[in-house]
């Protein structure tokens, strides 16, 4: 992918050198995706599958299935993804706007209008930009890149985004200086989320050692 003066594409490639293709979401079905959206936040991946893997065993991992299960139930299959009691109230409220808005089919909501279905899933408690976009992208497969706290540190740290940025603010500088590509904004999402958690860390960052270092703005 050619850089030219395009900082947005200049990072991608350097990362995409160093660290290859990540091969985000690990969800076996849009819907499993879509759960693990929501339950990871405020936790890390680990803990996700732990909670999806008990799901799973339990076969409780279909659209019927969830939204028929109590709050408390739900919860306990969740527990190891932390918080577990606000995330199942979480997933309740997004299984229950999937039946009022869907016919409570997942398809209905992947085949949804990109500012249909981001709509419909930020009406939903408990879901904010993030998770929805993350829903929108790695679920729906829909051109929309997912920003979060690493994106904003990594970027404003090179003086690429001003630090002030908000959330649609630093996504539409994604936005407009990417083609509308899927795959690409699946792999930069993965690929700042790696050098975040390797390099760019909050407390003491590892510059001298990271991929990125002496990039130019």
């Amino acid at each position: 992918m050619e850089e030219e003066k395009n900082p947005f594409l200049r990072v991608y490639n350097r990362l995409f050198a160093y660290y290859g293709p990540q091969n985000w979401w690990p969800g076996e079905t849009a819907l499993e995706t879509m759960v693990g959206a929501v339950l990871t936040q405020n936790t890390n991946w680990g803990n996700v599958e732990k909670a999806i893997a008990n799901l799973r065993a339990a076969k409780q991992l279909s659209f019927v299935v969830l939204h028929g299960l109590a709050v408390d139930e739900l919860a306990e299959y969740i527990r190891p993804s932390g918080y577990y009691n606000i995330k199942a109230r979480r997933l309740k409220n997004l299984f229950q706007m999937i039946a009022d808005e869907y016919e409570g089919e997942v398809q209905f909501l992947l085949d949804d209008s990109l500012e249909g279905a981001r709509e419909n899933l930020l009406g939903v408690k408990g879901v904010g930009p993030e998770t929805a976009d993350s829903i929108l992208l790695y679920a729906a497969e829909k051109p929309v890149f997912v920003v979060d706290t690493y994106t904003h540190r990594v970027f404003s740290r090179h003086e690429i985004v001003a630090e002030e940025n908000d959330y649609y603010s630093l996504q539409q500088e994604f936005m407009d200086s990417l083609p509308e590509d899927v795959q690409l904004f699946n792999e930069y999402h993965a690929l700042i989320v790696a050098v975040a958690k390797e390099f760019c860390k909050k407390g003491v960052p590892r510059c001298s050692e990271c991929p990125l270092y002496e990039l130019v703005p």
